[in-house]
């Protein structure tokens, strides 16, 4: 019966390069590597961290996705989808304290960092809200729906309703675009239009509609669709 290889000596330095050379010090696949071998630690985990950046796209895709598709991957256990899912929670969790001390519209390119890590590479449409204070201090970062936009004109009535009850000053309308083009349909424009009235009803601003996608996002005011 054979032994279990022993890769304590090329696990030791990888981690020697990460802890001497800093977060560039090694590649995309062994730094997936390295965090596999955390929850697996008995076996050679670069052909899963290779095969797992091939399947995902590259490591922005492997860490944004679900964790039921990571667990599809032949050799992912719920240990290893753990480990990615926490790395994923805590690098968000980084880039949202860039955002939550200071003003977003004074902090622009950090939201626009939380919000790609986020959201750019979900295989689903999710539209949310965020909502500021009268000094642009985020308040709350809300999830209105998951699918598609299209359907999204009822979720106006409660943007607004969440708005009230938060006292929120303004908002910045977020979704992101799976097929990977950020352009705006019609339908992104219309709800923004319908949001922007229902605001003005409300005492309520829109600073913005933001489109998140792997090929780069898209401001609706910068293109003055709004």
């Amino acid at each position: 019966m054979s032994e279990a290889p022993d890769n304590s000596g090329h696990r030791a330095r990888l981690r020697r390069r990460l802890f001497e050379g800093g977060p560039d010090a090694l590649l995309d696949h062994e730094l997936v590597e390295y965090l596999l071998a955390l929850a697996i630690p008995r076996q050679d985990t670069k052909p899963l961290a290779k095969a797992l950046l091939h399947e995902f796209g590259g490591i922005a895709g492997l860490l944004t996705a679900d964790a039921e598709a990571l667990g599809r991957v032949k050799g992912m256990g719920e240990t290893s989808v753990a480990a990615l899912k926490a790395t994923h929670a805590a690098a968000l969790r980084l880039l949202r304290t860039g955002i939550a001390e200071r003003p977003v519209l004074a902090n622009w390119q950090a939201l626009l960092d939380y919000l790609r890590a986020d959201m750019a590479h979900h295989s689903i449409e999710r539209f949310r809200v965020l909502h500021l204070n009268s000094k642009n201090l985020l308040i709350r970062d809300a999830l209105m729906s998951e699918g598609t936009i299209d359907e999204a004109a009822v979720y106006v009535r409660e943007i607004m309703r969440h708005g009230l009850q938060l006292g929120s000053a303004a908002l910045i309308l977020v979704h992101n675009h799976p097929s990977g083009d950020p352009s705006p349909s019609r339908a992104d424009i219309e709800i923004t239009r319908q949001v922007i009235a229902a605001g003005k009803v409300h005492g309520i601003a829109v600073h913005d509609h933001i489109i998140m996608a792997r090929d780069g996002h898209v401001s609706l005011r910068g293109q003055g669709l709004i």
